[in-house]
């Protein structure tokens, strides 16, 4: 029987090589998004291998996420594996000349984002007493790094709350982990520079970065383990990081 997987943030990068790479392996996909048009592509192409579900919405609205999980065809709505992946940086700047705009948006989806989908699923999950959580965090939440300040916090908050969820859902049977990546060449520095793609692009200059191709091979590994096997917390960089400020470039 195929097990059904949710995707937050499935229209781009980690959140799209995931869903790409499950769908070819047996699992129904619900794809969640804010970009109506990049959904509808990406299940038009995911259709040809497995069934495709999707909803658009912003993690940021509370009541659009409970009413939008909460309407899912039976087909669609019993979720095996969450995957909340959806999260963003908005600026580098120190704290002392932070945007108060910046802070609410990286609060609001890596934080409260991922724990408004946690809540509309998790119930399901310890109804039946199975489920898989998987939060894409961040090599940000095991380390500081300079003007990463509220960046930092809010995957460090990912962190905290999979340890919190692993432990409330042990009773349950529920497994609970983290994968914390490092440098992916995505659009996430693109966002976080808000569309400067020049400096986005040197973020990964002179060296081979992590591709997100990489981190959805991993996803499927962690999902596809035997279910007395729970990867509970994984740190991955490309093997010329070591850290978040050092990088062998050239």
């Amino acid at each position: 029987m195929k097990k059904t997987v949710l995707i937050t943030g499935a229209t781009s990068g980690i959140g799209k090589a995931t869903a790409q790479i499950l769908a070819k392996n047996n699992y129904k996909v619900v794809l969640c998004g804010r970009r109506k048009d990049r959904l509808e592509e990406l299940e038009k192409e995911l259709s040809a291998y497995t069934e495709v579900h999707s909803l658009s919405f912003d993690v940021r609205d509370k009541n659009d996420v409970l009413d939008k999980i909460n309407q899912l065809p039976e087909a669609f709505s019993a979720i095996d594996v969450l995957i909340n992946n959806a999260g963003n940086a908005h600026g580098l700047d120190p704290i002392q000349t932070g945007d108060l705009d910046d802070w609410d948006a990286m609060i609001d989806i890596n934080v409260k984002g991922l724990l408004y989908v946690s809540k509309a699923i998790i119930p399901q999950m310890t109804e039946r007493k199975s489920g898989h959580i998987i939060n894409i965090g961040s090599t940000a939440a095991k380390e500081v790094y300079p003007n990463g300040n509220v960046y930092c916090g809010t995957k460090h908050a990912v962190d905290a709350i999979t340890a919190g969820m692993r432990i409330d859902l042990n009773p349950f049977g529920i497994r609970v982990g983290a994968i914390h990546p490092g440098m992916v060449a995505t659009e996430f520095s693109e966002v976080r520079f808000k569309g400067d793609v020049e400096r986005a692009s040197n973020v990964y200059k002179g060296f081979d970065p992590l591709q997100a191709e990489d981190i959805a091979d991993i996803i499927h590994f962690v999902v596809s383990r035997p279910y007395h096997v729970n990867i509970a917390d994984l740190v991955v960089m490309s093997t010329a990081q070591a850290s978040s400020t050092i990088v062998k470039r050239g």
